[in-house]
């Protein structure tokens, strides 16, 4: 509930939460709401399901997105995802969303608490029992992924992943999440691809993901999370975003022609904008 866009006394703004004491997802989670001023999901990567796999164990052909990456990433947690990822808030042409927590109206707020269950703790899990909130996001809206890691010799870098919440029929999406835990929020998550490299499906984003967590936001973001990053001298060492779209200071073009090498040496040079 931290996380989400309202409690009991209505819309507030939300809070951010990081389980599992994983402080760098909470700070890529604060990140997000600073840019985008909406509530923000802390998911497992948990697994990656390919098309094949999908074909094997449900008998069902991936279509759109999730046909492109040739695959999903199972985003899953034990509740500490925001309960704005639902997905039942609407926007002004009736689309599902992820709102401004001022823009949440008591008919969103209704909507998204209807399609949450709260289920008993899993004690292998949760020894001191409990409750953890259920959902499915059940739609297609732009996302995107981010992780803040550090590493060893550098400091601090980000990886960033756009893509889409994927839609699976019922009968579908129940096979694939009873092989993880079935109580826990659960969002089908297929990345932009791009023809080689690290984006070449589903299964290379995660296979290159730097830990099991990823903070997710509402939209296509990513090109505010490089502009923020070169800002903080922090190098963006993974990412999907279209070139076009991305702005960062006109002096790193001193720094070689290759965009991401570019990148790191910029952040070593100038240094962290705090220490």
């Amino acid at each position: 509930m931290l996380n989400t866009s309202f409690d009991w006394n209505g819309a507030r703004e939300p809070y951010i939460l990081a389980t599992e004491n994983d402080t760098l997802n909470g700070a890529s989670m604060l990140f997000l709401k600073l840019l985008t001023n909406r509530a923000q999901m802390f998911a497992d990567v948990r697994t990656c399901w390919s098309g094949d796999g999908v074909r094997r164990v449900t008998g069902y052909e991936l279509e759109g997105h999730a046909k492109e990456a040739d695959g999903f990433i199972h985003l899953i947690n034990s509740g500490a995802c925001c309960l704005d990822a639902c997905a039942e808030a609407r926007d002004g042409s009736g689309k599902p969303v992820i709102k401004p927590f001022w823009e949440m109206s008591k008919e969103d707020v209704d909507a998204c608490l209807k399609a949450t269950t709260w289920c008993e703790a899993d004690l292998g899990y949760f020894r001191g029992g409990g409750y953890s909130s259920r959902f499915e996001t059940k739609c297609e809206m732009p996302m995107t992924m981010i992780r803040l890691n550090i590493i060893k010799g550098i400091g601090p870098v980000v990886q960033i992943a756009e893509g889409w919440s994927v839609e699976l029929p019922k009968e579908v999406s129940d096979v694939i999440w009873k092989r993880t835990d079935y109580t826990w929020p659960c969002t089908w998550f297929a990345p932009r691809t791009t023809p080689a490299g690290v984006f070449k499906s589903a299964y290379d984003v995660m296979n290159n993901w730097g830990a099991n967590h990823g903070a997710i936001s509402y939209g296509h973001v990513g090109a505010d999370v490089i502009s923020l990053c070169s800002m903080l001298r922090i190098p963006v060492c993974m990412h999907n975003v279209p070139e076009e779209t991305i702005f960062r200071p006109a002096c790193w073009n001193a720094y070689g022609m290759d965009k991401e090498g570019q990148d790191f040496r910029a952040c070593a040079a100038y240094g962290p904008l705090y220490k």
